[in-house]
């Protein structure tokens, strides 16, 4: 089997604002290169989760995780999400699609933003 791992964020007008993003892809990248890793966006900016799931595919994967890169589950979520899933597993039947908690919420991450935080608290202002 092989798997993919798509980064899915909500998207931006200002294309700036997936930077943060990329170099989390590259860093991936780096660390596990035999895995394809691509990044896919809600809105805004391409590609679309469809889009990169297809090209995924294309390139050989059968199962597709995806990782939303927000901070907690909120609607899209909850109902978007799980709808594009859906239709993706009819066009896609063979193929396993598997939806991660939000990255937000997985407990590494919130010890990081709390490390962060504290450590910014005792900065002088900017």
């Amino acid at each position: 089997m092989k798997t993919a791992l798509v980064l899915f964020a909500h998207g931006a007008r200002d294309p700036e604002w997936a930077a943060p993003l990329r170099r989390v892809r590259a860093s991936i990248v780096q660390r596990s290169p035999a895995m394809p890793v691509e990044l896919a966006f809600l809105e805004f900016l391409a590609p679309t989760l469809p889009e990169c799931a297809a090209e995924l595919i294309r390139q050989g994967a059968d199962k597709v995780v995806i990782l939303p890169m927000f901070i907690a589950r909120g609607g899209h979520l909850k109902r978007e999400v799980p709808e594009m899933l859906d239709a993706l597993r009819q066009v896609y039947p063979d193929v396993e699609f598997v939806l991660q908690q939000a990255v937000g919420e997985n407990a590494a991450v919130i010890r990081a933003m709390a490390d962060v935080a504290l450590e910014l608290a005792e900065l002088p202002p900017a």
